[in-house]
């Protein structure tokens, strides 16, 4: 039973969002093709990230609590993660969007964009020598210049606060990765490349990381879904 650890995170993770996908207050389903374009392209440079880190050393996994199947160094299960997860926040934000009017969030964006990019900025510098905290600082820095100063999203501060609200599925999900309530984690790192800062059994990067990841994949599932994202929020 412990190899289905990890797969059975996943599954509780997206099933009740995938079932409610079909709901016809919802019907999530039709966007599940811009969706799967949009993880997919995001999971591209993100598990290269993954494969990079895990053959440094910077993490690495605990093969007992996965089905044994391992992909250019990673389990199955972490393959899946970069669908799954993604599934559920990016379904937790269109149900938001759609049931409450969050647009006056929009006036927080320059806002929540000059401080995470300071307080990023900031800690790359002071902790350059730390791998996994420098390439989360730069991305995140990276992504979210790009979304308010390129492209001009208006939804930074809506999605930051849904992101907020997922955090409470964070972390069970991501406690139980790295250990909490079992013997030993599921991910384990390497003390030299994070800031060590934890919650509970959760390295602050990871969640920066999982930030990150969720704007972009919701800045190209906006840019798949188009128009009809915006009609559908319009029926019924």
């Amino acid at each position: 039973m412990m190899a289905y650890t990890y797969a059975l995170i996943l599954f509780f993770t997206v099933i009740i969002c995938f079932i409610a996908s079909f709901d016809r207050r919802i019907l999530f389903n039709r966007h599940f093709g811009a969706f799967l374009k949009s993880a997919v392209l995001v999971a591209i440079p993100f598990i290269a990230w993954d494969v990079w880190f895990t053959a440094r050393g910077v993490w690495w996994f605990n093969t007992d609590y996965t089905l044994g199947i391992v992909l250019a160094g990673l389990p199955l299960e972490e393959w899946l993660f970069f669908m799954f997860i993604p599934f559920s926040c990016v379904f937790t934000y269109f149900c938001f969007d759609k049931f409450f009017k969050l647009d006056w969030l929009s006036g927080f964006n320059n806002l929540i964009v000059f401080v995470i990019v300071i307080v990023c900025s900031v800690m790359a510098l002071l902790h350059y020598d730390k791998i996994y905290t420098l390439v989360t600082a730069i991305a995140t820095i990276a992504t979210l210049i790009y979304l308010n100063f390129i492209v001009r999203a208006d939804w930074i501060g809506k999605a930051s606060l849904i992101f907020t609200v997922l955090m409470l599925g964070f972390f069970p999900v991501n406690g139980v990765l790295t250990g909490t309530g079992l013997e030993t984690p599921i991910v384990n790192y390497n003390q030299n490349d994070f800031l060590g800062i934890r919650m509970l059994t959760i390295p602050v990067e990871d969640a920066v990381y999982g930030y990150t990841q969720f704007l972009l994949v919701l800045y190209f599932f906006k840019k798949f879904s188009g128009k009809s994202l915006k009609q559908q929020g319009n029926e019924e």
